[in-house]
């Protein structure tokens, strides 16, 4: 069987107007009320799916640890590969399976590296997902997390080049993709993981997370998504149902390893590769994009900047988080948008964004969705 094949499950090319790729975009690490916990945001991801027929989200959105939920028409895209595929410098290639590697921090104690490596074998014998082989890094990636001045979470990792050595051998190795656990430091009396227990704050983990996929997708150009090690926390019995999913087992790598059994391979844009790409039918392009859907205070990622560039209509939903970048800080007032004619679109929560994403999809003018409904004007 060949790995990373084309293989389109609901058609997502340009000539098929039956779907509308939607991006759908929850920044990981600044506390997002939806979408800022252990895969609270799949609810909004399976109804934004089902109105566009196509959705395109990171595995911020997508990873509830052990919980989990596959579904053919969501695309899981590591956050650099995204904002890389919404800049039109890469394109999305779906598939039948990804061969996934498995990359352990040599940090990680025997009896938890015996857990992750169980979770492993259960979603291949229970799952039947193909993963292997297993590569453990030569020493200790050393994760520090930190907090930024904006509340945000991040992280630093101490030897990245170790990192980058053990995918290098995995994609060598025959691995598609590749699903990275690694050690991060225990500290169960912090403030921030009791609030964050609690259905509140930043996930203290979410920032370091990304610096370590970012790192990997950016050097191998294939699918890559992470999952921290800890030790398992005392029982609590007030952790909030947002966060409770990261409470129920030793490991978070099951949802990761879900999400990149069918993670669009990625195709880099060139001039030698561009015009066969686009002609392309089982490749999903930036162009395709029919909406962008993103916390309004949460506009100044680069995957939102650049599909403002190409003209790609915007919703913005209420999703509070730490971040204050909103539309007036871009400088979209109404007069801007309808002379550099570009539509941004305000929800109250995802479920009128899911409403507005069908009407785009459907070909129905959102305007006329709204009251009062104002008159024609000769210009």
């Amino acid at each position: 069987m060949t790995f990373g094949g084309p293989f389109i499950p609901l058609p997502p090319a340009a000539t098929d107007l039956a779907v509308m790729p939607t991006l759908m975009l929850v920044p990981s690490g600044i506390g997002c009320s939806i979408g800022g916990f252990a895969g609270d945001a799949i609810p909004s991801a399976r109804l934004l799916a089902a109105a566009s027929g196509c959705l395109i989200t990171h595995p911020n959105v997508l990873n509830g640890a052990t919980l989990y939920w596959s579904d053919r028409r969501m695309h899981y895209v590591e956050g650099y590969a995204l904002d890389r595929f919404a800049a039109a410098e890469i394109a999305l290639r779906p598939v039948r399976s990804q061969k996934i590697g498995l990359l352990i921090d040599a940090g990680i104690e025997s009896e938890l590296r015996l857990r992750q490596l169980q979770v492993a074998d259960g979603c291949r014998a229970t799952l039947g997902l193909n993963v292997g082989p297993v590569v453990i890094t030569e020493a200790p990636l050393e994760i520090h997390i930190r907090n930024g001045k904006s509340g945000a979470s991040w992280g630093e990792l101490g030897a990245p080049q170790l990192l980058l050595k053990a995918g290098k051998l995995l994609k060598d190795q025959g691995a598609t993709a590749i699903a990275i656990v690694t050690r991060f430091p225990d500290d169960h009396e912090s403030l921030d993981l009791a609030t964050y227990r609690n259905g509140r704050g930043v996930d203290p983990l979410a920032g370091a997370e990304a610096v370590i996929s970012h790192l990997l997708v950016e050097e191998l150009c294939i699918p890559c998504a992470h999952a921290p090690a800890l030790a398992t926390l005392p029982l609590n019995s007030d952790v909030a149902p947002v966060s409770v999913a990261e409470e129920l087992g030793y490991s978070f790598l099951a949802s990761v390893l879900v999400g990149l059994s069918r993670a669009p391979n990625i195709e880099p844009i060139s001039g030698e590769t561009e015009k066969l790409l686009s002609l392309d039918k089982d490749i999903l392009r930036a162009e395709q994009i029919g909406a962008v859907v993103a916390p309004e205070s949460a506009l100044g990622g680069s995957a939102v900047l650049s599909s403002l560039e190409r003209g790609t209509p915007l919703i913005t939903v209420q999703n509070s988080c730490q971040l204050t970048v909103d539309k007036k800080s871009l400088g979209l007032t109404d007069k801007i948008c309808r002379e550099n004619r570009l539509e941004v679109f305000s929800a109250k929560n995802y479920s009128e964004a899911a409403g507005l994403v069908l009407a785009l999809r459907e070909g129905i003018s959102c305007d006329a969705l709204q009251r009062p409904l104002d008159s024609l004007v000769e210009q």
